[in-house]
């Protein structure tokens, strides 16, 4: 039996698209419904058949973000051939996209919760679950460069990994407040700074 109903009649590749910029931009509690229907050119009712809640569209939002704008910054970190040649490449990727001028500013996982979201505690542990991803991310980095010998065996990897996240999610904010690309470019740096060095 075919599909009941008619055709769907919006793209929803770029729907959701469209969806990801507004939550990247006013997060998820100031993405109101309208806001959302008005930028996607849909209506609540097709919202719901398509995605089925504001939180799966939002989820699904994250999840394209991730898969898209995050790509590049993440293999800028597995590529690069020291963990933290990875680390630096990875936040100068993530400056490239915080501050590119036809997108909104910062970083959508970041930002999300802190510009609301505490009413949703469903939504809240979804994002720090995704920023929590971020941090094995570089932890792994760094294990692995224990393992090559570009990072001494002894460093503390955990506290690395937080410190780089929090750089990131740093980096996100001030972009967000207007910094430009050479003023994180200076913050990366100085963060680089305490990196723990393997014997030569």
């Amino acid at each position: 039996m075919g599909q009941r109903g008619r055709p769907r009649g919006f793209d929803r590749d770029a729907a959701l698209r469209t969806a990801m910029e507004v939550f990247w931009k006013y997060g998820y509690d100031g993405a109101s419904m309208t806001r959302l229907t008005s930028a996607m050119g849909i209506a609540s009712p097709s919202l719901y058949a398509c995605f089925g809640s504001k939180e799966a569209l939002f989820r699904q939002a994250v999840e394209l973000y991730g898969s898209t704008v995050g790509a590049p910054a993440q293999r800028a970190l597995e590529e690069a051939p020291t963990a933290y040649e990875g680390i630096r490449a990875m936040l100068r990727a993530n400056i490239v996209t915080f501050t590119d001028p036809e997108q909104p500013p910062g970083c959508m996982v970041v930002l999300a919760a802190a510009a609301g979201s505490a009413r949703n505690e469903e939504v809240s542990a979804f994002v720090t679950e995704r920023r929590q991803a971020v941090r094995e991310l570089f932890r792994q980095r760094l294990s692995r460069g224990v393992t090559e010998g570009d990072v001494p065996a002894n460093a503390d990897l955990d506290s690395l990994a937080a410190l780089y996240t929090t750089v990131l999610h740093g980096l996100a904010i001030q972009a967000r407040d207007g910094a430009n690309r050479d003023e994180l470019h200076a913050i990366i740096e100085s963060a680089m700074l305490s990196a723990p060095q393997a014997a030569q």
